[in-house]
């Protein structure tokens, strides 16, 4: 099994882009399907990726305040567009456009979430990655958990609304190439 506790490196890994990276987890983000791309750019044997809590990724540099959005959003029933920055099991990390959507029964009734992940562009990258990095300085500033994620929620809110835009147009508007 590999370490739980993973050093970031500092290398990057990257994936071509006709490929598409692919999970599916149950609704508490266990892993229950990881195709052979994930596997292989997360460094994971499927043993250590399928059962396990899908932030197994998650990249100390990722901000808290932009998880939370994403699975405020999908537990919602809605789906979302995110850049991602993810944390191999290896210590390299590897940056996605991710598209997290939830999954439905026969009632209506979500069972899990279905995520798809692009190689991103690198204008998208840069600007996500601008401002990720200010969200982790101001979550960084404060001593608990709880205090951190409230103070990125609150930057991030305070961003996007100074730009004019929700968090899907602020996405959108990288992967466009718009600058506003």
């Amino acid at each position: 099994m590999k370490p739980t506790r993973v050093t970031p490196t500092g290398v990057e890994r990257t994936f071509r882009e006709d490929e598409i990276i692919v999970t599916k987890t149950d609704t508490r983000g266990v892993i229950t399907y990881a195709n052979d791309v994930f596997l292989r750019v997360s460094a994971l044997d499927e043993s250590d990726a399928t059962g396990k809590p899908h932030n197994l990724i998650r990249h100390p540099d990722m901000p808290r305040a932009v998880f939370e959005l994403l699975w405020d959003t999908v537990k919602d029933g809605r789906e979302l567009f995110a850049y991602v920055l993810n944390l191999a099991a290896d210590g390299a990390h590897y940056r996605v456009f991710a598209h997290v959507t939830p999954s439905f029964d026969q009632d209506d009734r979500i069972v899990g979430y279905h995520s798809s992940r692009r190689r991103p562009k690198p204008a998208g990258i840069a600007a996500a990655s601008e401002l990720y990095a200010q969200l982790r300085a101001e979550e960084r500033r404060h001593a608990s958990p709880p205090a951190e994620l409230e103070a990125g929620r609150r930057m991030l809110h305070e961003t996007l609304s100074g730009l004019g835009l929700t968090y899907d147009e602020f996405v959108w508007d990288l992967t466009n190439g718009v600058g506003r």
